[in-house]
C-alpha cells in the first residue's frame, strides 16, 4: 500500500480498526501489513481499536478532544482541561481530563494521558456542549459552568464550606480569571445544582449570582 492510497482510504487523522482493515483488505495478509505500518510509524495505535496517522502522513493536527471521547465512554471533556479550553484558567492542562458515568479510569497513550472521573449519572447528563469540527465531525465538552462545578466537586481536599472559602479557592488554587468567573451564567449553574445535588455546587451557584449582581465581597 502506498501512502497515497492509505490517505485516500482513511479520511480522518483519527480512525478505528475497521476503517484500517478496509484500507488494507486487498492484501493477502492485512494484519501483517498493519504491523508493518505500526513499526514504521505510518500509523500509531492510541489504544486497542483506535489509531491516528503518523506525523509524516498527517494532513492536519489530530484532535485530542475527539480522541478523549473515543478512548473511553460515555464521556465528555471537563475539569482542568475544559477550564483552560474555555479560558477560565491560564495554564494548559497536560492531562486531558474528562468526566464519565462509568468507572474512573486513566489511559497512558503514545499521544498523552487521558483521565476520566466518574460523576453521578444525573450530573453527567447536564452541562455538555457539542463542538463542531471543520470536517463535519464533533466532540463533547462541558460548558464552562459545568467544568467548574465538576472541578469543585472533584477536589475533595479543599475543605470548602463557605462562599468566601470557595471564592479564595477559585482565585488562588485554581487561578480562575476573576473577570471570567463573573461572566458565568447563574441560571445554567442553578440547573446544574438541580442535577448534581452537591453543597459545593450550590455554593458556586450562589457565589456567581452575587458576583453578577456586583457584590465583590463574596
Amino acid at each position: 500500500m502506498t501512502n497515497t492510497h492509505l490517505l485516500k482510504s482513511v479520511p480522518y487523522e483519527e480512525f478505528d480498526y475497521q476503517t484500517l482493515l478496509d484500507a488494507v483488505h486487498e492484501y493477502a495478509r492485512p494484519r501483517m501489513k498493519i504491523s508493518g505500518m505500526l513499526a514504521k510509524g505510518d500509523i500509531i495505535r492510541v489504544k486497542k481499536g483506535l489509531y491516528i496517522l503518523g506525523e509524516s502522513l498527517r494532513r492536519r493536527p489530530f484532535c485530542r478532544e475527539l480522541l478523549a471521547n473515543l478512548i473511553y465512554g460515555p464521556s465528555y471533556v471537563s475539569l482542568e482541561y475544559a477550564l483552560h479550553y474555555h479560558g477560565l484558567t491560564p495554564e494548559r492542562a497536560e492531562i486531558l481530563t474528562s468526566v464519565t458515568c462509568g468507572r474512573s479510569r486513566t489511559f497512558d497513550t503514545p499521544v498523552g494521558r487521558f483521565s476520566y472521573r466518574m460523576i453521578p449519572l444525573e450530573a453527567f447528563r447536564t452541562g455538555m456542549d457539542r463542538v463542531e469540527l471543520d470536517d463535519g465531525r464533533s466532540f463533547l465538552i462541558a460548558v464552562p459552568e459545568k467544568a467548574l462545578a465538576d472541578q469543585v466537586v472533584a477536589d475533595r481536599g479543599a475543605g470548602i464550606t463557605t462562599q468566601k472559602e470557595l471564592h479564595d479557592y477559585l482565585l488562588n488554587s485554581l487561578r480562575i480569571d476573576p473577570g471570567m468567573l463573573g461572566k458565568l451564567d447563574p441560571a445554567r449553574l442553578a440547573e446544574i445544582v438541580h442535577h448534581y445535588r452537591s453543597r459545593r455546587v450550590k455554593l458556586l451557584s450562589g457565589l456567581v449570582s452575587r458576583l453578577r449582581k456586583g457584590d465583590r465581597n463574596a
